[in-house]
């Protein structure tokens, strides 16, 4: 069995996308999924399944909600492996005592012409990136919400990405038992 975790974008945001969590679980579940458990609204769940073709099953979960909900919502699926890796490649690890300042961009792939120099140009100077193959680590100490460099980085690397917080994402590799 192998363990999969998978973060959706924009779904319970605003009143768009409605996807309640028991409706996620039993989404998951109709593709076969065990012991699907998942973390706040946002979309975040960890679950089992004897699948190994990972980009199979990440094309099957959106089109699976699709059939069930009547939207397909981006979701990047992740072997359990995948988010240690992500976890443990972290370029800003003094930056944990902080959890809210520090996000984890999961890219759909890696970018080909990701625009750095205006990456670098939006940039305040408190705030720090990095981008990893599909990874995109940032370090905002002022908050997201206030940074033009968090508004503009999918947009500027080309890929589509769901974003999560340093606590988001060490609570979902808590959750599958790792």
């Amino acid at each position: 069995m192998n363990t999969y975790v998978a973060f959706f974008r924009g779904i319970n945001v605003g009143g768009n996308c409605s996807l309640p969590m028991k409706e996620l679980v039993a989404a998951l579940e109709g593709l076969g999924a065990l012991n699907v458990r998942t973390y706040i609204q946002s979309g975040n769940a960890v679950f089992e399944s004897a699948k190994k073709n990972l980009t199979r099953l990440s094309k099957q979960v959106p089109a699976e909600i699709l059939k069930r909900r009547g939207f397909e919502p981006h979701v990047k699926v992740l072997s359990i492996e995948a988010l240690a890796k992500a976890i443990a490649e972290n370029p800003f690890p003094e930056a944990i005592a902080d959890p809210g300042s520090l996000h984890l961009g999961f890219l759909a792939s890696p970018p080909k012409n990701p625009d750095m120099e205006k990456l670098f140009s939006l940039k305040k100077e408190s705030e720090r990136f990095h981008l990893i193959e599909n990874r995109f680590y940032l370090h905002a100490p002022e908050g997201v919400g206030r940074s033009k460099l968090a508004a503009s980085s999918e947009k500027l690397l080309g890929v589509p990405m769901t974003d999560r917080n340093w606590r988001t994402v060490c609570k979902v590799m808590e959750m599958a038992g790792t």
